[in-house]
């Protein structure tokens, strides 16, 4: 695998997400010993349970630290101040409040769970048929449309979130294929036909992120992000500073 020079990572959680693991400083260390570039640290905050899950009082931590680490490593280490927005065309009157409080560089939009139902990371699929969990999917990409409608973010996360657990983890037979309608009309899969057929569309920002937990995790996967997106078309990868893109030559 092509190691490429200016390798960034724009998708990134500290402990300051309820799944991350580690410090915004010790992954800063991290970052710069492993030799990134740029760092982007997107933080989670589900819209949908903002307040019933304390994410006002942990984006507010998340972006103090943020700030001290960009200081610290000034100079060595680029470090962007992001967030990774659940759900905000749950409550978009809400999402936009959160969004005023911040200087954020970058804003990642997802969608983690459908109305009313877990994050499909908790879900149990045994009870469900394929019929069953295709109808999901479809759901999961409506809604995902409905976001990229709202629009008010940078970086559309992980199109795919359903199947790492329905068929990564459970192994059934679930696939994105007939859906392909909803899909042209939202972004792009993290596979190189679907990134071609981005770029096809008009597609000018790509940008690639490990969706780290852990430190070990960091950069995962850059390289062959960066790989894929040279293949389909993009002679740059994007860097977000201040809600602007910037694009970054693959070299």
């Amino acid at each position: 695998m092509t190691e490429y020079k200016k390798r960034m990572d724009m998708h990134t959680h500290t402990d300051n997400s309820p799944d991350g693991n580690h410090s915004t400083m010790y992954l800063c260390e991290c970052a710069e010993q492993t030799g990134l570039r740029a760092i982007a640290f997107t933080d989670h905050c589900e819209v949908d349970a903002y307040y019933k899950d304390h994410y006002d009082r942990a984006t507010f931590q998340a972006y103090f630290e943020v700030v001290k680490a960009r200081s610290v490593f000034r100079g060595r280490l680029i470090v962007a101040a992001g967030i990774e927005l659940g759900q905000p065309a749950y409550d978009p009157a809400l999402a936009e409040q959160i969004l005023s409080k911040f200087d954020y560089d970058v804003v990642i939009g997802s969608v983690h769970n459908l109305r009313g139902r877990k994050d499909f990371y908790f879900m149990e699929y045994d009870s469900f048929t394929d019929s069953d969990l295709d109808a999901m999917v479809e759901e999961y990409l409506k809604e995902l449309l409905t976001m990229v409608q709202w629009g008010g973010f940078d970086i559309l996360a992980h199109l795919t979130y359903p199947l790492r657990y329905m068929v990564g983890e459970n192994h059934r037979n679930v696939s994105l294929n007939r859906h392909s309608d909803l899909i042209d009309e939202g972004e792009t899969l993290p596979t190189l036909p679907y990134v071609r057929r981005f770029r096809e569309f008009g597609g000018e920002y790509v940008t690639v992120g490990s969706d780290a937990h852990y430190a070990e995790d960091l950069g995962k996967g850059v390289n062959e992000g960066m790989k894929v997106a040279q293949e389909a078309g993009f002679s740059h990868v994007t860097l977000f500073q201040s809600r602007t893109p910037l694009p970054i030559p693959i070299e």
